[in-house]
């Protein structure tokens, strides 16, 4: 059976995915705890965002399971926020999109640099990887099913190619 790519990129994960993390200041409060940040206080005082957005925002992001609202040890009356194993698992997809977005010029360059802890050395550019850790391009890359194969450059639509 030949496999229709429309029908098949419905069932993609990635608009659930994109459902569940919001917009932009979901992404935003990601990378302050991803940087270590946990009280709603320092989320908003660091991000500049309004208290009610910032509620509904870690309100969502702890309904989809990315971040956990626990009361603290010292003070059970204040809480902090924590990211979830789920959470932590966006890190290589932050980092890509930072990445993405000193290359293209979307923001201001920033005097940070992200490194590794142990030799002090900037990471790498993320990159797709295949199981053996080569390093490939989308034209080595391909959708797999179950009775068929299909190049992923191939997938596009004429139109789409023509415009490329």
């Amino acid at each position: 059976m030949k496999h229709n790519l429309a029908q098949d990129l419905e069932q993609c994960a990635l608009p659930s995915a994109l459902e569940a993390m919001g917009e932009r200041w979901s992404f935003l409060i990601l990378r302050g705890a991803l940087s270590g940040i946990r009280h709603f206080e320092e989320f908003q005082s660091t991000l500049g965002i309004a208290r009610n957005i910032l509620a509904n925002r870690l309100a969502r992001l702890v309904e989809n399971g990315i971040m956990l609202r626990q009361p603290m040890q010292c003070d059970r009356r204040k809480v902090e926020y924590r990211l979830t194993e789920k959470g932590e698992d966006l890190a290589p997809a932050m980092i890509a999109l930072r990445q993405w977005g000193e290359k293209w010029g979307c923001g201001p360059i920033s005097c940070q640099v992200l490194a590794d802890g142990r030799d002090r050395q900037p990471i790498r550019k993320m990159t797709i990887q295949a199981h053996d850790g080569r390093t490939l391009d989308l034209s080595d890359l391909v959708w797999l099913c179950v009775d068929e194969e299909t190049p992923v450059a191939d997938a596009r639509s004429p139109e789409t190619v023509k415009a490329a």
